[in-house]
C-alpha cells in the first residue's frame, strides 16, 4: 500500500556511516481520506493519516500534532490556523479533523509532527482539496440532448469561453448520469476511465473534481464532452434485466468549471442551454457488449475553440438523476498495463487472431489502414476453437439479444479511409486473451497492429509473495489478475459474462485483496451502495448496484453477509472504525430479519455452496455458519462503539446460533459433522462454530477426509473460504499446503499447469456451464499463502497491525517463502528459508507497530536469537529480525 512513499524517502535521505539508518526520522505517507493530496472531497471531518519512517530498532511514535490551515507558509510555521490538534502524548497515526467547519472549493494545507522514541520531534505537510461539500454549491445545469432511451450514437457537448484574466487555478467539477470523458482545448482531461463509478443512480450519484488549470488558456476555451450509456443507459439485454431499469434515460450530466484568477475574482463556467450538441462517431456503446465507431462521422476539431459548430443544436435541460450527488473520493479506473500480443494468426486477407498472453479485463486498441467503409469486427475471447478461431461459448450464455445488431464482446469498427487509424472503446471493458480480428474487405495486420490494457481500479499495490515453489507463485500472481479484473469501482464476478457485484465472490476474496492491494476506497463506496439497495426490513440483493433483480435469489447470509463482513475486516486492516460507525444500524437491521425468519437460531436461507467438486452440505448448515459470523461481529462491533445493550443482545444471539447449530449437526461422540464434507468440517473449524474442547479431534478428522482424497480438495464457494485456514490453524499446515500446491484435478494449480493466468469458475476445466476463465470467487488461497504459509495476521485488540500477530508454517516440501504486506505502518515482512535440518526466519516490523510471534516449533526444536532461546511466543518491538529454529 504505502511502501511507494516510504522507498521514496529512502531514496531522497542521506545514510548514515552506520549502514541503513535514516539519517532524519520524517512523518511519510500522508494521506487524508486514504488517498495522497485528494481533490474534491465533501467529508465535513476528513481522516487524515500517516506513518514513521524510521528503521531504527524499537523505533517508535511517543507523541503527535496535527496542524490544517488555509496557508502552506502559515501551516508550516504553525500560525493562522484553522485546527491545531495540540501535542498529544498518543501513538496514533490515524486521527479526524476536529476544527472549524472546512469551506468548500478550498485548499487545505496539513503538517503533522511526531515525536520519536527518543523524544525527538519531526514533521512533513500535505494537502487535501474541499470539494462542493453540499449540493447547493452546484451551479451548473443537468443537460442532455433528448430522453430517448433508444437512441443509439453518443452525443458530443461544446461550449466556448473566456477566460480574459490570468488564471491563477481552475477545477473542473463533472456529474453523470452515465459515463463521460471530458476535454479542454481538444484535450482529454486527466487519464481515468469509466467515469463516474457506477452506482443506484436514483439514490446517489457521483461527480469528480479534476485539476484543469494547465490546460486552460487566456483568451478563448472551448470545453468538449462525450456521454456514454454505461449502467445508466443499458440497452443490452441479458438475463439481469438491467434495460429495465428504473432510473433508466438518456445520458446526461452537470459541469462547473470554477477558475480562479490571479486578482483573487473567481468565475464559473457551467452547463446550461447555452451548449451545443451533436451525434459523435461512437454509434453504439454498451458497457456489457461492445462498443461500434463509424469513423466517417468524425468531426475533426470537435473539442476546440474555432470547430464551426452552426449545425448543432442546443442542449435541453434534464432533472438530476439523484437527489443525492456526492464526491467520488476513491481510486479510480485506468488503463493500467499495456500489453503487447505475443502471437498473430493469420487466418486469411481478412481474419487474424491476436493472443495477449494472459486473461485480462479492458480492452484493446487496433490501429489498421483501409478503404473508407471498411467494416473492421474485434471479437474478445478468453479461448479458440480448434481450428484457432475465437469461442465465445464459456461467456455468452446470460446474454439475450434481441436481434443481431449488438454481438456479445465484438467491437465493430468503419474506416474512413483517411490513412492510419486507431481505435480504443471509450464507454466498454470486456474479459479476453484472444482478439478475432475480421475485415469486410482485405487488410494487412502484423502482429504491432493489435494493443491489449488491463483496466481496473488503479489501487496501489500492497503485497508480494515469493516462494521456491513456482507453480504457488504462479496461482498467487493469477489470483492476483482475476482480484483487479474484477474491481471496477466496486467488486465484480468476472469482466466478461456478466460484469455484477455478487457478494458472494466479494466476501470470499476480500481478504486477498486487502493483503495484495491498498483497496478501502474501493469498499468504502460498495458499501455505500450496500446502504442504498438495503430494503426497510433489512434485506440486500445478491448482485451490488442492482437495478432490482437479486432480492428473490441468491442472497441470503452465504452471500449477504459482505454488510458485516467487509466493515469488519477493513477495521482489522486499516485500524480505522469509520466503515463499522457507518453501516451498524445496516447489519442490525439485516441480522435481526434473519432472526425474524430464523426464530430457532438456524436459517435456511441462501444459495449454498456454490460449484462443489461434488456435491454440498444444506444450505441450513452454510447459511447458519455466516448467520452466526454475522452476530458475532455486529456483538463486537456494538463493544467497540460502547452500545452496552447491543452487545448484550448480538452476544447472547451468537450464543443462541451456536448451540443450536451444534445440537443438529455436531455428532459429540464422534467429532463429526453433518455427513462429514470436508466444507462440513472446515466451516465451523474457521468461523469459530466447534466447541473449544473439540477442535483437535474436528480437525483430525478434516485431515483424514482431505487425505483420504489424496490431499486434494473437495469444496464449493464457501468451503474454499475456511478449508486452508482451517487445516492451518489446527495443526494441519503440511496438509494445507499440499492441498494449496497440487498440481492435478481438482486443484488451482491444476488451473496452472493447464495455462491459466487468471482463477477459473470451476474446478473442472472441461465444465459445461459456470466456466468463466477469469473469475474471482475462488481467491480465498491468495489470503491464504500470507496467513497460513507467511503468518501475517490481524490482531483484533490492536487492529490496522499495530501489533502483527506472525504465526508463520515452515512447511515440508517448501524451502523458501516470503509474504510482504504493506499496512498503516509500513512494510511488514515475514521469510522463512531452510538451513539443514533447521529453518531460518527473517521478520520486518514496520517504526510505531510491534508483533508478537509465535514460533511453530516441533519435537524438540527451539528458537534461537543471537544464540539466546526464545519461547514459543515472543514479543517484538519495530525493527528487522533474524532467528534460528533448530
Amino acid at each position: 500500500m504505502r511502501y511507494r512513499y516510504l522507498l521514496m524517502l529512502l531514496l531522497a535521505l542521506p545514510f548514515t556511516q552506520k549502514g541503513y539508518g535514516f539519517a532524519a526520522v520524517k512523518p511519510a505517507g500522508l494521506q487524508c481520506e486514504h488517498l495522497e493530496r485528494p481533490l474534491g472531497i465533501d467529508a465535513a471531518s476528513p481522516r487524515l493519516s500517516w506513518m514513521m519512517a524510521d528503521e531504527r530498532l524499537a523505533a517508535k511514535q511517543t507523541a503527535y500534532r496535527v496542524v490544517v490551515g488555509k496557508d502552506s507558509l502559515a501551516v508550516a510555521g504553525k500560525k493562522g490556523l484553522v485546527w491545531d490538534s495540540g501535542k498529544q502524548n498518543s501513538s496514533l497515526s490515524l486521527v479526524t479533523y476536529k476544527g472549524k467547519a472546512l469551506e468548500a472549493f478550498t485548499k487545505y494545507y496539513w503538517l503533522v509532527e511526531v515525536w520519536d522514541k527518543d523524544g525527538k520531534p519531526s514533521s512533513s505537510i500535505s494537502s487535501f482539496e474541499t470539494g462542493m461539500m453540499t449540493m447547493a454549491n452546484w451551479k451548473g445545469a443537468w443537460i442532455s440532448d433528448g430522453t430517448d432511451v433508444k437512441a443509439k450514437p453518443a452525443p458530443y457537448f461544446r461550449k466556448v469561453f473566456p477566460a480574459a484574466k490570468k488564471i491563477k487555478s481552475a477545477r473542473a467539477y463533472i456529474a453523470c448520469g452515465g459515463l463521460y470523458e471530458l476535454y479542454l482545448n481538444g484535450k482529454k482531461v486527466g487519464n481515468h476511465r469509466m467515469d463516474p463509478m457506477y452506482t443506484r443512480y436514483d439514490r446517489r450519484t457521483l461527480y469528480v473534481t479534476y485539476d484543469v488549470t494547465s490546460q486552460l488558456q487566456n483568451g478563448k476555451n472551448a470545453v468538449g464532452v462525450l456521454l456514454g450509456n454505461g449502467w445508466y443507459n443499458h440497452q443490452s439485454t441479458a438475463v439481469w434485466d438491467f434495460h429495465k431499469a428504473p432510473w433508466r434515460n438518456r445520458p446526461t450530466f452537470c459541469l462547473d468549471i470554477r477558475i480562479t484568477y490571479a486578482d483573487g475574482t473567481v468565475e464559473t463556467v457551467s452547463t446550461d442551454r447555452d451548449w451545443k450538441t451533436a451525434l459523435s462517431p461512437v454509434i453504439f456503446n454498451s458497457i456489457y457488449t461492445a462498443e461500434h465507431y463509424d469513423g466517417r462521422l468524425e468531426q475533426v476539431g470537435w473539442n476546440v475553440v474555432n470547430f464551426d459548430d452552426i449545425k448543432w443544436k442546443n442542449a435541453g435541460l434534464r432533472t438530476a438523476p439523484s437527489g443525492n450527488v456526492v464526491a467520488q473520493v476513491m481510486h479510480p479506473v485506468r488503463n493500467v498495463e499495456k500489453i503487447p500480443a505475443i502471437s498473430i494468426n493469420k487466418i486469411n486477407d481478412t481474419a487474424y487472431v491476436f493472443d495477449l498472453g494472459r486473461n485480462i479485463s479492458g480492452v484493446s486498441q487496433i490501429t489498421v489502414k483501409g478503404e473508407a467503409g471498411t467494416v473492421i469486427r474485434l471479437k474478445h475471447a478468453e479461448r479458440l476453437y480448434k481450428n484457432g478461431r475465437a469461442d465465445m461459448s464459456n461467456i455468452d450464455q446470460h446474454y439475450r439479444p434481441t436481434d443481431d445488431t449488438d454481438p456479445f464482446q465484438v467491437d465493430i469498427v468503419t474506416l474512413n479511409g483517411r490513412g492510419e487509424e486507431s481505435f480504443m472503446p471509450h464507454f466498454n471493458y470486456k474479459g479476453f486473451q484472444f482478439v478475432e480480428v475480421t475485415s469486410s474487405k482485405p487488410v494487412q495486420l502484423t502482429k504491432e497492429s493489435l494493443t491489449g490494457y488491463f483496466m481496473h481500479s488503479d489501487v496501489p499495490v500492497a503485497g508480494h509473495i515469493k516462494s521456491s515453489n513456482p507453480t504457488l507463485d504462479k496461482i498467487w500472481f493469477a489470483t492476483n489478475n482475476s482480484y483487479l479484473s474484477n474491481l471496477f469501482g466496486y467488486p465484480t464476478d468476472c469482466p466478461q459474462r456478466e460484469k455484477n457485484g455478487w457478494t458472494g465472490d466479494a466476501h470470499i476474496a476480500l481478504e486477498t485483496g486487502l493483503y495484495n492491494f491498498d483497496g478501502i476506497t474501493i469498499y468504502e463506496k460498495w458499501l455505500s451502495d450496500h446502504r442504498d439497495e438495503q430494503q426497510p426490513n433489512g434485506v440486500l440483493p445478491s448482485i451490488i448496484p442492482t437495478d432490482g433483480w437479486g432480492y428473490d435469489w441468491g442472497n441470503g447470509p452465504d452471500w449477504t453477509s459482505t454488510i458485516a463482513l467487509i466493515p469488519w475486516n477493513i477495521y482489522l486492516y486499516y485500524g480505522d472504525d469509520q466503515i463499522l460507525r457507518n453501516n451498524f444500524p445496516n447489519m442490525k437491521r439485516y441480522v435481526d430479519h434473519i432472526t425474524d425468519i430464523s426464530p430457532s437460531g438456524l436459517t435456511t436461507w441462501g444459495l449454498g455452496d456454490w460449484v462443489p467438486v461434488s456435491d454440498k452440505p444444506p444450505v441450513e448448515f452454510t447459511s447458519s455458519v455466516y448467520y452466526y459470523a454475522d452476530a458475532v461481529i455486529l456483538a463486537k462491533t456494538a463493544k467497540l462503539l460502547s452500545k452496552t445493550d447491543d452487545y448484550q443482545r448480538y452476544t447472547a444471539l451468537a450464543a443462541k446460533i451456536k448451540a443450536a447449530f451444534n445440537a443438529k449437526f455436531l455428532n459429540a461422540a464422534t467429532g463429526i459433522y453433518g455427513d462429514g464434507r470436508q466444507t462440513e468440517l472446515c466451516m465451523p473449524l474457521y468461523w469459530g462454530l466447534v466447541p473449544e474442547g473439540m477442535k483437535t479431534k474436528v480437525a483430525d478428522n478434516l485431515a483424514k477426509k482431505v487425505e483420504g482424497g489424496n490431499n486434494h480438495l473437495d469444496v464449493g464457494l464457501l468451503g474454499t473460504k475456511a478449508i486452508l485456514n482451517a487445516l492451518s490453524e489446527n495443526g494441519h499446515a503440511d496438509l494445507a499446503y499440499k492441498v494449496a500446491a497440487q498440481e492435478t484435478y481438482p486443484s488451482w494449480g491444476w488451473w496452472i499447469v493447464n495455462g491459466a493466468t487468471t482463477l477459473y469458475e470451476n474446478w473442472r476445466i472441461d465444465a459445461k456451464r459456470d466456466i468463466s476463465l477469469n473469475h474471482i470467487m475462488f481467491g480465498e488461497v491468495g489470503a491464504w499463502l500470507y496467513k497460513g504459509l507467511g503468518g501475517i495476521r490481524t490482531d483484533e485488540q490492536q487492529p490496522g497491525f499495530k501489533n502483527v500477530l506472525l504465526k508463520p508454517n515452515f512447511v515440508s516440501g517448501l524451502d523458501h517463502f516470503e509474504a510482504r504486506h504493506d499496512g498503516p505502518y509500513g512494510a511488514i515482512v515475514s521469510s522463512w528459508t531452510r538451513a539443514g535440518e533447521g529453518v531460518v526466519y527473517e521478520v520486518t516490523v514496520p517504526a510505531n507497530s510491534s508483533a508478537t510471534v509465535y514460533f511453530p516449533l516441533t519435537g524438540s526444536q527451539k528458537a534461537y536469537q543471537d544464540g539466546k532461546v526464545l519461547t514459543g511466543k515472543t514479543e517484538i518491538a519495530a525493527g528487522k529480525y533474524k532467528f534460528e529454529i533448530r
